[in-house]
């Protein structure tokens, strides 16, 4: 058996170490939604896999981490904390059991603003939960857009993030509550007037769940599980390289699943179309939708980022 200390010399990582054997890579941030359908499962999460991994696995560690869900009322859940300099590494490791349909997790390397609670992943309006994966420029333009909107006072931190899911809830009431409305519209609008290089996103509430790759600039995955998983009937046990999920529950029931990543070896995971929508309601039910240009009208590249931006995308290219 491979002891811990060796797994860690070795660079194995994870916390179940008769696992396969996984390359320790530099990740960028990481997202996470899951749809268990109308009625609610148990499933377990890690948000980092293993605490002494946290040295092992980068040169630069995550800036946050977050796992929101929604009880039995239908009321959202979310616990998240920064992660400056591993203050808390208890909370980054620790196993959380939660209860819901719908989940939504982020691990988040800094591109725009500082490690406080107000700028981490997910986050919550109008009872409903976001996450994103990118860099959205432009933020002058964007919080006079919010103002001329009547929504500045959505936008509590510094975050491109925040504001993005500020402008999608703005914009979700003045389509009469259709969030998939307003995220249309809302990207839409970013797309034709800010500075964009990555807009990856999953928005949930109780009951529906909407996933966004847009454009090509980083990979988005879908995996429509059926119960037990394709081939030999088993609950879910899924893992990137930071995000571990696991729920028995999973072994006799469907579920949607979307990662930054293929987060298991089930065939069945697929990759989102660049500008591809997806939205999946309680009966699991999954629509695809492609209603956006095929580039933003003002794309960025990873040349125009700095370093640090650069870094928290694909931290290889930072120096």
């Amino acid at each position: 058996m491979v002891t811990r200390a060796a797994a860690v010399a070795t660079g194995v990582v994870g916390r179940h170490l008769n696992r396969p054997a996984v390359k320790v890579v530099v990740p960028m941030c990481r997202l996470f939604g899951l749809h268990a359908g109308a009625i609610s499962i148990s499933a377990t999460f890690w948000l980092i896999d293993a605490a002494d991994s946290l040295s092992a696995q980068s040169h630069r560690n995550p800036d946050g981490a977050g796992i929101g869900t929604y009880d039995d009322a239908g009321d959202p859940k979310l616990d998240k904390q920064p992660l400056a300099a591993w203050a808390d590494p208890e909370f980054a490791t620790a196993a959380r059991d939660l209860h819901g349909t719908t989940f939504v997790a982020h691990v988040r390397y800094a591109s725009t603003g500082a490690h406080t609670m107000a700028n981490t992943h997910p986050f919550l309006q109008e009872g409903r939960l976001f996450a994103h994966n990118g860099v959205v420029a432009g933020l002058a333009e964007l919080d006079a857009r919010l103002a001329e909107l009547g929504a500045a006072e959505l936008v509590v931190g510094q975050t491109d993030s925040e504001r993005v899911f500020a402008l999608i809830t703005t914009e979700t009431a003045r389509n009469d509550g259709n969030v998939g409305g307003g995220l249309v519209a809302a990207v839409t609008w970013i797309s034709e007037h800010l500075p964009l290089y990555a807009l990856n996103l999953v928005l949930c509430t109780a009951t529906d769940l909407w996933a966004l790759r847009y454009p090509a600039t980083h990979e988005l995955y879908v995996l429509d599980r059926p119960a037990g998983g394709t081939g030999a009937p088993r609950g879910l046990e899924a893992s990137s390289n930071r995000i571990h999920a696991r729920s028995e529950h999973l072994a006799s029931r469907r579920s949607v699943i979307i990662a930054s990543e293929r987060m298991d070896d089930d065939p069945a995971w697929r990759v989102l179309q660049p500008g591809e929508l997806l939205h999946v309601n309680s009966e699991l039910d999954i629509a695809s939708s492609s209603p956006f240009a095929p580039a933003p009208r003002h794309r960025l590249t990873l040349a125009h980022l700095d370093p640090g931006t650069a870094a928290s995308q694909h931290p290889s290219a930072a120096t």
